[in-house]
């Protein structure tokens, strides 16, 4: 099974559709879709700075930016099966489709260190794919990726989270970061035609 993140940034790019069309065809049965907040998180940001109410709020506000975006997305392409938790992710893979994952597990109570801006969620898709045993963790972004840099340099860089690579490290997974335009090379991994990695 593979969880495959999509950058909010693609919420209001013509290429979304193609993403969702690619992943509802071909990854019936096999990939969990998680959704970046985008432009619904950008809005928590401006009201945190308006109002200056606590990252505890703001997490939650952007976790629930991130399930619009799940529900953008299954408005799009609605063969794709929304689903809350493991359980539900599990039976709309076994169902034989793509899941989109509803983050409300990430809501918290108490503020902690997952409740910052410097833990996205590119960070939440990894926890998820951790939880999952997933096999694969593919995060799709709208910015220039070198493809020689290390997730610590793509943490760096601000292309990932600041805690991502920290997280990341040790996992069990193959971790690939891929730019909107590389449709044709994610479908033929689907496919089966070519590995990330270069393997």
């Amino acid at each position: 099974m593979w969880v495959v993140k999509i950058g909010g940034s693609l919420n209001n790019d013509p290429v979304l559709p193609q993403w969702l069309e690619l992943l509802a065809q071909l990854g019936g049965g096999r990939v969990t879709l998680v959704c970046g907040g985008g432009g619904f998180a950008d809005e928590v940001r401006r009201a945190q700075g308006h109002w200056h109410f606590g990252d505890l709020q703001a997490h939650n506000m952007a976790v629930l930016a991130m399930a619009q975006s799940a529900y953008l997305a299954h408005g799009l392409r609605p063969e794709l099966r929304l689903a809350n938790n493991k359980a539900e992710l599990h039976e709309v893979l076994h169902s034989g489709h793509t899941a989109v994952w509803l983050p409300f597990d990430w809501l918290r109570e108490q503020p902690g260190a997952n409740t910052s801006w410097e833990l996205s969620s590119d960070s939440i898709a990894l926890d998820l794919a951790r939880r999952l045993n997933a096999e694969r963790l593919v995060v799709v972004k709208s910015c220039a990726i070198d493809p020689a840099a290390s997730l610590a340099d793509l943490s760096a860089s601000g292309v990932l989270d600041g805690r991502f690579a920290t997280i990341a490290a040790g996992a069990a997974f193959p971790i690939d970061v891929m730019h909107r335009a590389e449709l044709a090379r994610m479908r033929s991994l689907l496919l089966g035609e070519a590995r990330l990695n270069g393997a």
